[in-house]
């Protein structure tokens, strides 16, 4: 492993200096804990006695918390309804220090995830959500808004209508970095990304091949991106830049891997800004996302936690020799 304390060290004071604009799909995390002791009279579903209730930031909010974590200046641009989880999504950026320039649409609603958790076992999900392409006056502000001066921007595209032509083009317009956390179905809007970083099933679906190696050099060319990363889940991730080159996962447990792929984004492209190289910024996003599985629900790791994990590589790599 290329990381170490003091590597780490000096790319955190370095954040503190970085500007980043996240745009994207927003969304509300919900979520219900409770306890199941019965099933239903009326049905054959288990009855769950809630005991406490969880709101957390998810898709580009969860990458702009991600982010903040590291001590990034964060603006986040997107669209939330005029509803409760609109004002818990204001709420949670304001307590997280996260520049708010979202967007409010009277006509959709806020997306919003419930998940109903029972012993540490997700039973239900419930979206509420609306994934027409948002248009008119509402395109307009958003464009607008993207005035902001930073020095990268994530897009951060679930396919609910945000991610669009315009936005792109607009995007592509500012002249600074920009990285991308893509969905298929909007594949030819990415093309000339400083990064992107699909998982091994997004990639498939963008590129038929047979053999990862080819699959992502061929994604890399038809999209003419500078840098591919496709993550893989258990096995790790996969840099396409210069040359090809897989890292292994980092993760100690897998708990819960809702949000990882937010947290590869931001910390892939927080990485580069701050003057590590690829392989470098590899590690230590391979790192932030086994710390994050290892939680339940969408998470960021902070600083000690990265650093607990490094003392503890060096040590067990010691120990072994």
């Amino acid at each position: 492993m290329r990381l170490d304390k003091g590597l780490i060290s000096r790319a955190f004071e370095r954040f503190r200096n970085i500007k980043i604009l996240v745009v994207g799909d927003i969304i509300l995390d919900r979520y219900i804990f409770g306890k199941v002791e019965r099933i239903s009279p009326e049905a054959p579903v288990p009855v769950v006695e809630v005991e406490k209730e969880e709101f957390r930031l998810g898709g580009a909010g969860n990458v702009a918390s991600n982010l903040s974590n590291l001590g990034i200046r964060v603006y986040l641009c997107g669209v939330i309804g005029n509803d409760y989880a609109g004002h818990v999504v204001s709420g949670l950026l304001k307590e997280k220090g996260i520049h708010d320039i979202t967007i409010e649409d009277r006509h959709r609603p806020t997306t919003q995830k419930a998940r109903v958790v029972a012993v540490s076992q997700q039973l239900l999900r419930i979206d509420n959500e609306s994934k027409e392409k948002i248009e008119g006056r509402v395109l307009e502000d958003l464009l607008e808004r993207l005035d902001v001066d930073v020095d990268a921007v994530v897009v951060s595209d679930y396919a609910k209508g945000v991610v669009c032509k315009e936005l792109m083009d607009r995007i592509r317009s500012k002249g600074v970095f920009f990285s991308v956390d893509p969905r298929p179905k909007n594949k030819y809007l990415y093309i000339g990304a400083d990064l992107m970083t699909p998982n091994e099933k997004e990639a498939r679906q963008m590129q038929e091949e047979e053999s990862l190696q080819s699959l992502g050099w061929k994604l890399k060319n038809s999209l003419r991106l500078k840098t591919l990363v496709v993550t893989l889940g258990s096995r790790g991730m996969a840099l396409f830049d210069r040359e090809f080159k897989v890292f292994p996962a980092r993760a100690k447990q897998v708990y819960d891997v809702t949000g990882a792929g937010d947290t590869v984004i931001a910390v892939l492209t927080a990485g580069v800004l701050a003057g590590l190289d690829w392989e470098e910024a590899c590690e230590l996003a391979n790192i932030c996302a086994g710390i994050v599985v290892g939680k339940l629900g969408t998470a960021s790791p902070s600083f000690e936690e990265i650093i607990e994990y490094v003392e503890e590589d060096v040590k067990i790599r010691g120990e072994g020799t």
